[in-house]
């Protein structure tokens, strides 16, 4: 999902849907002044880190994964649970800041909630091995400007006591796993991601908070996942999940404590500030495993 969250952050960073209003009243609560890239920027890293350099902010959240094909209803195939864990640092001469981070998302079983080692695939009668996701590292670095060169802006809603937004983001890239020729042949890799964000006005530009308790919820829709080997059967699968920003690691549920602790030590903390390594998405973390095999 953060392969995921990082997307959106960077959206953020180049959505042309001008500022919003310079002063916003809201009903007891000091009116919010967002429109300046420099302010954007400071609410932007309370809702996704800290302004404390190095803080570590972990984000929980779970729900179900559905599949669609065409002709045939909607099946019930997983019940998902995913987690990130992240910290942000001010860069050196401009405004701004770098994000470094892990995130985790696991399979499990429809019904009993267990993490899923294996799968038997309903349509072709053949049982394969799941590979969850576990993306490291995704980081981003966000200054006052974005990639089009355009000051950044935050596309917040605000009522009353409360503040949310959302994004919608399309994806269509080269699939890590073709080959050469997919703007001949087809095969090209196509999701959607979805993003709600929510908290509490008085949290935006208290100074004296670092971090803003976000709840957050995400859906997803894409090709079916490559361990499935559907073998380019038509349809898709969509996630529907919510969760949001714990009060540390301590908060994640034990199911995934246990498993992180079992295969994936490295991701009770982030990665090192100074990371730069490129970014890792679920599909590229598939093919590394297919080379381990």
């Amino acid at each position: 999902m953060f392969e995921i969250m990082n997307r959106l952050v960077k959206q953020i960073c180049t959505v042309l849907l001008g500022l919003v209003s310079a002063s916003i009243a809201v009903t007891n609560v000091v009116a919010v002044e967002l429109d300046s890239p420099q302010t954007a920027l400071k609410i932007m890293r309370k809702i996704h880190c800290s302004q404390e350099d190095g803080k570590i902010e972990t984000f929980w959240w779970n729900g179900r994964a559905y599949s669609r094909v065409p002709g045939e209803k909607d099946r019930l195939l997983f019940q998902v649970e995913g987690m990130n864990t992240r910290r942000c640092v001010s860069l050196d001469g401009e405004v701004g800041f770098k994000l470094v981070s892990r995130e985790i998302l696991l399979y499990k079983d429809p019904l009993t909630g267990q993490i899923l080692r294996s799968w038997e695939n309903p349509w072709t009668g053949d049982t394969v091995k799941v590979i969850h996701v576990a993306n490291d590292p995704v980081n981003g670095k966000f200054t006052e400007t974005g990639r089009d060169g355009r000051p950044v802006s935050l596309p917040l809603t605000i009522q009353g006591d409360q503040w949310w937004m959302t994004q919608t983001i399309p994806l269509f890239y080269k699939n890590p796993l073709g080959g050469d020729y997919q703007r001949y042949v087809g095969g090209m890799y196509q999701a959607t991601e979805m993003f709600n964000y929510f908290g509490d006005v008085v949290d935006l530009e208290n100074d004296d908070i670092d971090s803003i308790a976000t709840r957050i919820g995400w859906v997803r829709m894409s090709d079916w996942l490559p361990w499935m080997e559907m073998r380019g059967r038509a349809g898709m699968i969509y996630f529907h999940t919510a969760g949001r920003k714990v009060n540390g690691y301590a908060e994640i549920s034990e199911v995934m404590k246990a498993e992180i602790a079992r295969n994936y030590p490295e991701y009770m903390k982030p990665p090192p500030l100074d990371d730069d390594r490129p970014n890792v998405t679920s599909w590229i973390f598939f093919k590394r495993s297919l080379s381990t095999e």
